[in-house]
């Protein structure tokens, strides 16, 4: 079987604390479930009084959960550690003036938001997201590899 790693990556990017994507190891999809719907199967509660799409979603957990090796968890964003991307992005600049701008940027509360319009100020917005896409990238092929999954990148 081979996985697309565009997949992957959407499957990483569209993860929040609400829903999770698993990778289905024999079929290659990506699936998406949401924390509510896992606690349900993880507690072996019925779903038959949810609406007919939460039980579809309620079914695909517990066939996560009752799975065994069947799935495995895409990566979630405490892996991605996306604040050390920042700064890492910031130390591989080579203009000085920059990169102090920057990583006074991404100190204290509203790092992200400061990171961004700090960017978009320093017209450099495209150059980070082409970092922090290749940077995914990476992290997906990683994650393809750690678990002995065969990709295809297009």
């Amino acid at each position: 079987m081979l996985v697309k790693l565009e997949d992957i990556l959407e499957g990483m990017e569209m993860q929040s604390e609400e829903s999770h994507a698993y990778l289905n190891l024999e079929t290659g999809e990506v699936v998406y479930v949401s924390r509510e719907a896992l606690l349900i199967a993880e507690d072996g509660e019925e779903y038959d009084h949810l609406p007919v799409w939460q039980q579809e979603e309620a079914q695909q957990a517990y066939e996560i959960v009752e799975s065994f090796g069947k799935y495995v968890t895409l990566p979630t964003s405490f892996d991605i550690h996306e604040y050390d991307m920042l700064e890492r992005f910031c130390y591989s600049l080579s203009d000085e003036k920059k990169q102090d701008l920057l990583l006074h940027a991404i100190r204290g509360k509203g790092a992200f938001r400061r990171f961004k319009d700090t960017l978009h100020r320093l017209g450099m917005i495209q150059q980070w997201y082409e970092y922090r896409d290749e940077r995914y990238k990476e992290l997906a092929r990683e994650f393809c590899q750690s678990n002995k999954i065969d990709y295809i990148e297009e």
